[in-house]
């Protein structure tokens, strides 16, 4: 399995995390993983095929709100909260703190 990519926070940009957030899926999915410490894709994925999760995951992942390791053929996902919060400080929280 390839090893997946991922920017350092410096690299964050504010326009890629709104772009990635603007969509409903990947805000559920970013939802989701603010309540768990890690998550497989199948656990997130809603019943959407996998072609469909495995972008929206890239999305999120280019953007740097979420870091994907892999163990085994699974794909574990965490929420980078804490590199985000360095970079943007409030606003992975007032975004969650929504709806």
């Amino acid at each position: 399995m390839r090893a997946l990519k991922h920017p350092v926070p410096s690299d964050f940009l504010l326009e890629r995390i709104l772009y990635a957030l603007s969509d409903p899926v990947r805000l559920e999915i970013i939802r989701c993983l603010a309540a768990v410490p890690e998550a497989s894709c199948g656990e997130l994925d809603g019943g959407r095929p996998k072609s469909s999760v495995s972008h929206h995951f890239r999305v999120l992942r280019d953007a740097g709100l979420v870091r994907t390791r892999n163990v085994g053929t699974t794909h574990m996902n965490s929420l980078r909260s804490e590199e985000l919060s360095l970079r943007f400080p409030g606003l992975l929280e007032c975004i969650l703190s929504q709806g």
